[in-house]
């Protein structure tokens, strides 16, 4: 029987059922399958749905995507752009390392993936075509850089993942700091690699006056990252509080400050805010369903026995995880896999003594590198809109841009105290 859970919704995802129907949509042939039609209750599974979603924690998802899509139409990603090039557009691939700092200083203010790759990677596809950089070269870096977006905070994802595991979501995004840094390190160095080999040239010349200037147009688009992590790290306001302060901020800045977002603008980005929010609740909503089946079935539970019989080290079984979710990143939507995997994987966390909390970041890392791979790489089918490359093209061109990412990964396994130094440190 618990094979069947798995069966039903893998095969709901492969023949192109959305995730929401997917999972709400399994978990109702199964509840029928165990109890019939006449043992079914729709009470259960509506207070099973409603259930999952009465979280004020819940909160900070539409407003964390409110920030990110009212900056992306603001202007504000050139400003971000503009500044990275007078910070390291000197080094030779020059604008591959100013992709992956705007990134970087991007992702303290989204917390998405795709807001990273649509918004600020449209700036930078069309910097970098311009200069001359080859497609496969520019859509790497971009697909690649954009990953930062979910580690370092804010981070929806992690918000997701702390609702799913009961793990403090305030030390869940202070912990993403230091390995989201790392991996924009790793990445540099993959970029500075790559053009030496390939003979790239040196960008322009360093200019002291080109990086005031972009500093002082872009010092208030950056203190939104500087406003959310302090306001977390100080005690100032919760993870979803800090949501209504980037929102604000960001409206503040964008439509009154900069005067570059007119009402009209204002309402298509609520709207679109509404759609996506909308469309991730109804994924929370039915994955509580799915969640209450998979409980109810002990599948968490037998994993977590079938793994230890292979073994209780911690750092074989967080490989084995790390590996299963490569695999599962390839076909299933990351806010999906994280609703659905998390508590199942939570039995096997605690009885191989890894914490929950540094896993949690090494699994969203996982569950990011399967946006860069086919059949389901969201990040591949934004690119490839944006630039209208070929997806096969933009595959092959990413695929060697991974090593950094799976280097990182592999690091954070072997040495978990990395995440969890800067949240044990804070949060005493």
């Amino acid at each position: 029987m618990a094979v069947l859970y798995l069966v039903i919704l893998v095969a709901a995802f492969l023949i192109g059922i959305p995730v929401a129907v997917s999972m709400g949509g399994s978990a109702t042939i199964l509840l029928l399958i165990e109890r019939g039609f006449k043992g079914f209750s729709s009470v259960v599974f509506a207070q099973k749905a409603v259930y999952g979603l009465n979280n004020f924690l819940l909160l900070s998802i539409p407003l964390f995507l409110y920030a990110g899509k009212i900056m992306n139409t603001g202007g504000i990603t050139t400003r971000i752009f503009n500044f990275a090039r007078g910070c390291v557009g000197w080094l030779r691939g020059g604008l591959g390392h100013v992709n992956i700092i705007a990134s970087v200083i991007f992702a303290g203010m989204t917390g998405t993936a795709t807001s990273d790759a649509a918004g600020l990677g449209a700036i930078e596809i069309k910097a970098m075509r311009e200069a001359g950089y080859e497609d496969e070269f520019t859509f790497a870096v971009t697909g690649v850089s954009s990953t930062i977006g979910p580690i370092i905070p804010p981070s929806i994802p992690l918000v997701i993942y702390g609702l799913m595991s009961g793990v403090s979501i305030g030390a869940l995004l202070i912990a993403g700091i230091i390995p989201g840094l790392l991996m924009a390190l790793a990445m540099m160095i993959y970029v500075e690699i790559y053009a030496v080999r390939h003979k790239f040239p040196k960008g322009e010349k360093f200019n002291l006056k080109y990086l005031w200037t972009s500093f002082r147009k872009a010092f208030l688009s950056m203190m939104t990252p500087a406003i959310l992590i302090g306001g977390i790290l100080f005690g100032i306001f919760t993870p979803t509080e800090a949501a209504a302060v980037a929102a604000l901020y960001a409206t503040i800045l964008t439509v009154f400050v900069y005067r570059e977002v007119n009402l009209k603008q204002l309402k298509e980005v609520l709207f679109e805010t509404v759609r996506d929010s909308g469309t991730i609740m109804v994924i929370c909503f039915c994955a509580s369903i799915y969640g209450y089946m998979i409980t109810r079935s002990q599948i968490a539970v037998r994993l977590a026995n079938a793994i230890a019989s292979l073994s209780v080290n911690p750092y074989v079984v967080s490989l084995l995880l790390v590996g299963f979710l490569l695999i599962v990143g390839c076909f299933m939507e990351n806010l999906a896999s994280i609703t659905i995997l998390t508590p199942v994987f939570m039995p096997v966390l605690l009885k191989a003594n890894i914490d929950p909390l540094a896993f949690g970041l090494i699994m969203i890392l996982t569950l990011m590198i399967g946006l860069l791979t086919p059949p389901f790489g969201m990040v591949l089918f934004v690119l490839s809109r944006v630039g209208g490359i070929p997806l096969e093209k933009l595959v092959k061109a990413t695929m060697p841009f991974l090593i950094p990412l799976l280097f990182i990964t592999v690091l954070l396994v072997f040495f978990p105290q990395i995440i969890t130094f800067l949240p044990g440190m804070i949060m005493k």
